[in-house]
Formats: C-alpha cells, structure tokens, sequence
C-alpha cells in the first residue's frame, strides 16, 4: 500500500508535504553545483512537479488506453508502481514524470501481456540506472503524441510500411475492427505484421482463424474476470485488469509453444 509520501526532484523522501517542487528549489541546486537530477528514478528529464489531478492523467492516457480507469490507477498505486502525492484534503497529485511511468506500465501489460511482479522488477533496475540506453525512452503525452493521435487508415498504412488498401482488406476481414473511420494504436503492429506475413503469400483472408482464436481466449478470460470486474471496490477490478493481463500472457506463451513445436516437426 503507498503511504502517499512526497518526493522531491532528486527522489527524497519528504514525508507527508504535499507542495509541489518549485523551479527556484533546482535553481538553489544549481548554485550549489549539485545536478538537480541526481539520484532521480525513471524517467529522466520529465518535470516531477506534482500539478496534475487523477482527471488530468485519465486525459492523457485515455486515447492510448481506453479502459484506463480512476480504479486501475489506484490498484497499480496500491502495489506500489506509482506514487502521486497527496494534498492537504487528500487528493491525489501527479506529476508528468508519473503519467511517463503509468504508460510504461500500461503498455507493458497491454502489448506484452507482462505479469505487475515483472513490471514492478523491471521499474527498478530502471530506476537504479535512469540513463542506461536499453531503457525506453519517455514521450510526453502531447497533441502530436502517438498516446493522442488519432489513427487513420492512411495513417496506419503510413507507420506500418504498407498500403493503405491493405489496410482497409484487414478492416473488411475483420482482422482491424475500426470505430468511426479511427484506429486504436494497436493497429499499427497488426497492420505490420499481417504485411510482413502477406510477404510470404499468406493473405488476410488467412488470418480470419486466427482472429476468430484470439477472440474466444479473450471470451475465456473475460469469463475469470467478469465477477472481479463486476465488483464496485477498486482494489477488486484492478485486480481483474492484472489477472486478464497475466492469463493473456499465459496464452500467448502456449500458442507461441504449439507454433514452434509443429515448426519442429516440419524439420
């Protein structure tokens, strides 16, 4: 559980004040030669002021993710993945820094189905070594930010090398379910890897199977979650989020283990 501790710049514990750093707090750094980023966690760079309400981060995170919500934020607080501070009326503050690491964690879960434990881990040996080059790299949440575009089928097409006629084949396969003409930023590695495949002659009309697989693991799973999500305590659906994101993981490893077993037996 977090106990809302405010931290400074430089990562310091400051107990229970809630008042955001200042910019004369690193300018008072600077004169004493000291680098106002030293001994800061991951991510380096991004303003670690706290001036951001949970309302403000759900904004800035919802295009990316859609099914972020309130209840998620407080169950990945809850097991320790983020620390906003809180204010004198106890309301939760968060900083850029903080919406930097909830995508990091978000899009880990989301694409590669990585159990918290794991993301927990991999936070801090990120944190350990802020400026080790094989650590991602932070993008604020931006109107020209991938996290608040909007995608097109052009658009699509355009970032995933192929053309968008094939995009709308994947549409029309229902492999690339769209809403109102947009895209989701997933779209972009299906579009991707169905191109890289179509390059060995394996069209989207082949892929329906796939899909169709997909969508009855996902049935499984929401069929585990449902009575966790159903429940009104946020520890309770985020817990279901986790869960869903586990399982997916664990289905992803067995069909990638058929795969490579029956490529086996080709040799």
């Amino acid at each position: 559980m977090t106990t809302g501790a405010a931290r400074d710049h430089r990562g310091v514990d400051r107990g229970t004040d809630p008042r955001p750093l200042h910019d004369g707090d690193r300018a008072h750094d600077d004169e004493r030669g000291q680098d106002p980023e030293a001994g800061a966690p991951w991510p380096r760079g991004i303003s670690r002021q706290a001036t951001m309400r949970i309302s403000d981060v759900l904004r800035a995170l919802g295009q990316e993710f859609p099914s972020v919500s309130h209840s998620k934020l407080r169950f990945l607080e809850e097991q320790g993945l983020i620390h906003p501070v809180r204010t004198p009326s106890g309301y939760r503050q968060y900083s850029q820094a903080d919406v930097e690491r909830l995508r990091f964690v978000l899009t880990e879960q989301r694409d590669s189905y990585m159990p918290l434990k794991v993301i927990k881990e991999r936070l801090a040996a990120m944190d350990a070594d802020p400026d080790s080059a094989e650590h991602p790299a932070p993008r604020l949440a931006g109107e020209g930010s991938p996290a608040r575009r909007r995608w097109t089928a052009a658009s699509v097409a355009d970032a995933a090398g192929v053309t968008e006629e094939f995009v709308q084949s994947l549409v029309r396969g229902g492999l690339l379910p769209a809403s109102s003409s947009t895209f989701g930023a997933g779209a972009v590695e299906v579009a991707r890897i169905a191109g890289a495949l179509a390059e060995f002659g394996i069209e989207p009309r082949h892929l329906r199977s796939f899909r169709t697989a997909a969508d009855r693991e996902v049935g499984l799973v929401d069929q585990v979650v449902a009575p966790l999500r159903s429940q009104q305590a946020s520890a309770a659906r985020g817990r279901a989020a986790s869960l869903a994101g586990e399982m997916g993981e664990l289905f992803t490893r067995l069909h990638a283990a058929w795969v490579r077993q029956g490529i086996e037996d080709l040799g």
